[in-house]
């Protein structure tokens, strides 16, 4: 894990280089630039608006667009980061062919361009709550530590990924498909409030409720975007308890999909 951090450090400039390549690459033609980076969350914030209105979720006295924008902001982050993570590999095989560094700097470079379509959010986010009147607390401070959260659980999938996906490309096509599903196992449409309310509180799935909910905290991106929503909107402090089952799971495996990726980097120049 020191590893990480090391060549991190070292090839900062590399991984300067290839993030500024990534975003001019991405951008360069488009007339409304990297304001393309929060459309999604946008357009996805204003269908799951929409959607409440039949459905009727119960978010309290918060309004749904900015509790829900809240949500998408981890989620979006997360979801863009894997993606490109496990794709970094193989989108950059004429330079793996060329020379050698560290190959985890493709899947740290794709996470840290999408560090740059995040802050942009936050500036969305930020007029949303000056437009609804919420006033950010002392526990906005948790935001660095929910962000860097959501990127070691990104790195754990995107080693993991994509040091298969180079020999099975397979992983490539799977893994949006896998991401929408577990967008709904998430709480970003609705809140994690009302999976506490029906399986703690009324115990809708019987004797089974609490291990379905332990069950449900095991998704890491669980306890990120309720901490996400309480610690800026809702100005509480995070709930641990839906922490700790996601992050113990996140520590146990990014050991093990690092180790994967570096017994499988040495093989990627001939396979790919």
């Amino acid at each position: 894990m020191l590893r990480i951090v090391y060549n991190l450090y070292s090839y900062r400039e590399l991984i300067a280089a290839l993030t500024y390549k990534n975003i001019v690459i991405r951008y360069k033609q488009a007339y409304l630039g990297i304001l393309w980076a929060v459309l999604k969350p946008v357009m996805l914030m204003l269908v799951f608006t929409l959607m409440k209105g039949f459905v009727g979720i119960e978010t309290g006295n918060i309004p749904y667009p900015l509790i829900t924008f809240a949500a998408l902001m981890p989620w979006v982050f997360f979801q863009e980061s894997v993606s490109e993570g496990v794709n970094s590999v193989t989108s950059n095989a004429a330079l793996i062919k060329k020379i050698y560094f560290p190959r985890e700097i493709f899947p740290l470079t794709a996470m840290v361009t999408k560090l740059v379509e995040l802050a942009i959010s936050f500036g969305i986010l930020a007029g949303m709550m000056v437009y609804y009147q919420i006033i950010p607390s002392v526990y906005i401070w948790w935001i660095p530590a929910f962000i860097l959260y959501t990127m070691v659980v990104a790195l754990t999938i995107s080693f993991f990924g994509a040091a298969i996906n180079v020999y099975y490309r397979d992983v490539a096509q799977a893994i949006p498909i896998a991401l929408s599903l577990l967008m709904y196992g998430s709480p970003v449409i609705y809140p994690l409030s009302l999976v506490q309310k029906k399986l703690l509180i009324e115990q809708a799935a019987g004797e089974w409720s609490d291990r379905l909910y332990m069950l449900y905290t095991l998704n890491p991106l669980v306890g990120i975007i309720d901490g996400f929503q309480r610690v800026l909107i809702k100005a509480t402090e995070p709930d641990f308890g839906a922490l700790y089952p996601g992050l113990i799971l996140t520590l146990a495996f990014l050991p093990v999909s690092y180790w994967f990726f570096k017994r499988a980097e040495s093989w990627f120049a001939d396979v790919i």
